[in-house]
């Protein structure tokens, strides 16, 4: 990559530290400027303690989760994609080319040329 990981992490001037479930992880709360260049790394992993953890009898989280399909997909590992991306005047510019739908990756599955000669958008 680009290393573009750890953007200036939690300056004085700046909020601290968000510790809630989803936010916890989060490497930066700086105030996103054009032309900063960031990575963003959204992911799905299925760790077996982590499921161990929220199947237990008296996790909050159990009543939510079906434990067979859960289960399913232990040993799986997870998946993630990693996107950078640059913050322009009016939003953001994605540099990242990767298969994200459904046919998109089937298709990279079966041999299909990537990236596509015409974009779906």
């Amino acid at each position: 990559g680009i290393d573009t990981h750890d953007v200036g992490g939690y300056l004085p001037q700046n909020r601290s530290r968000i510790l809630q479930p989803g936010l916890k992880s989060l490497r930066t709360a700086r105030n996103l400027k054009e032309n900063m260049t960031l990575t963003v790394e959204p992911g799905c992993y299925f760790i077996n303690h982590l499921i161990n953890n929220v199947l237990k009898e008296d996790s909050e989280l159990k009543p939510f989760l079906n434990e067979r399909i859960l289960n399913s997909y232990r040993g799986f590992g997870g998946v993630r994609l990693e996107d950078v991306f640059v913050v322009t005047k009016d939003g953001c510019e994605n540099y990242t080319i990767c298969p994200r739908t459904i046919d998109e990756v089937e298709g990279v599955l079966s041999g299909k040329k990537w990236p596509p000669i015409k974009d779906d958008d």
